[in-house]
């Protein structure tokens, strides 16, 4: 490849890093927002993160567009080209991360008004496991680091164990009547918690596969509830 060429393509995909890395911080401000709207029965804060995710899908379909162009403009090849597709996975991902953190502050409005949830305090601890594992991924990918990436898989099993604790827990609570309403709503979180997690997964995967033309898939231990 041409110099002239190359350093452009370098510009463009450092920009496109950098736009990756703005979308990672407005997924992660989502969900560490919804969750201490919940945590405070914060409606207002509630709906400023369901607002919010208009402006995080913008940003998803500018990346996408931008590794279109770069495609159709620059040619990328060998890891070059996987590295673009990667950036459109991660920008799908991230925004699906942003609709599970929305999907848990429109839960906000429905448990405004009910009473002390003795659960509740386990999900802090499960949002910031799944905040640390997308942070992780990304961070795999802004510096093309393959042990990084395969250290955050790993954390997904303890992130399934927590979210397993959290069913069975919340199921043995729901033998009193009155809590079945509030406990259903309990678990719809720490199942979009869950998910957060799988999908930070599967940024780790694509990850893998940018720096080694590799693909794998991780299953996890803690697929099942027991």
């Amino acid at each position: 490849m041409p110099y002239q060429k190359r350093s452009i393509l370098d510009q463009e995909l450092t920009a496109l890093g950098d736009d990756i890395l703005r979308l990672a911080s407005m997924v992660d401000t989502a969900i560490e927002q919804a969750i201490l709207a919940l945590k405070d029965r914060d409606v207002t804060l509630a709906q400023t993160v369901v607002a919010g995710d208009d402006q995080i899908n913008q940003l998803r379909y500018t990346i996408e567009q931008e590794c279109l162009r770069i495609l159709a403009t620059q040619q990328p090849a060998a890891r070059d080209l996987r590295t673009v597709i990667a950036a459109i996975h991660l920008a799908v991902e991230l925004e699906r991360i942003a609709d599970h953190a929305a999907g848990i502050a429109r839960l906000v409005t429905r448990l405004e008004n009910e009473p002390h949830i003795d659960s509740l305090h386990k999900l802090p601890k499960m949002s910031k496991r799944a905040r640390n594992m997308v942070q992780q991924g990304v961070q795999a990918f802004i510096e093309h680091n393959v042990d990084l990436a395969r250290e955050m898989i790993k954390r997904d099993d303890k992130l399934d164990k927590q979210y397993s604790k959290l069913f069975r827990e919340t199921l043995e609570e729901m033998r009193d009547d009155d809590y079945i309403r509030r406990a259903t709503y309990l678990l719809w979180v720490g199942h979009n918690l869950e998910r957060i997690g799988d999908r930070a997964t599967n940024i780790a995967e694509r990850v893998i596969f940018m720096l080694t033309g590799e693909f794998v898939e991780i299953t996890s231990d803690a697929d099942t509830i027991e």
